[in-house]
């Protein structure tokens, strides 16, 4: 998190976020890691090159986090999402969640992931093997919080 406060072209450091939740009061700590893949559905990806509306990132982060909080009072969320190009196998972004109990980490953290999928204004584009480069749209998946929790919440079937 040394670039600003939610947004990074670095390598994400997930002990920075794990440190900037961390209190004894605190039982149950989940830190969640989405990386670049290169998987059978997605082809040849070697990179994902992200760019973002980086004031708009910043105030919305801050609502998303604001709202985890009123959610879940008493605890704490962090989160760092990384600009540029990021390699296969690395966090493109990172989102730790420290609450009392350990089912409102998972609550929270899952809440901060589906709310960030649907509102930062962050794009992506694939590096392919070849060198050529396509635009990934939004994760359809991408679900609002208020349904993740109904449907099982943070353990619950996709």
């Amino acid at each position: 998190m040394a670039e600003g406060r939610y947004l990074t072209r670095r390598p994400i450091e997930p002990e920075a976020l794990l440190a900037a939740v961390n209190h004894p009061g605190l039982g149950g700590t989940v830190l969640f890691l989405g990386t670049v893949r290169c998987g059978p559905d997605d082809g040849p990806v070697t990179a994902i090159e992200y760019t973002a509306y980086e004031e708009m990132v910043a105030a919305e982060f801050d609502r998303i986090l604001g709202e985890a909080r009123q959610r879940w009072p008493g605890g704490r969320v962090a989160a760092c999402h990384r600009l540029g190009t990021v390699p296969a196998g690395e966090a493109s972004i990172a989102i730790a969640a420290a609450m009392p109990h350990r089912a409102d980490a998972f609550a929270a953290c899952r809440y901060v992931i589906e709310e960030v999928k649907r509102r930062l204004p962050v794009w992506k584009q694939e590096v392919m093997d070849d060198g050529t480069r396509r635009w990934r749209e939004a994760q359809a998946g991408a679900e609002p919080a208020e349904e993740a929790e109904e449907a099982g919440g943070a353990g619950g079937p996709r």
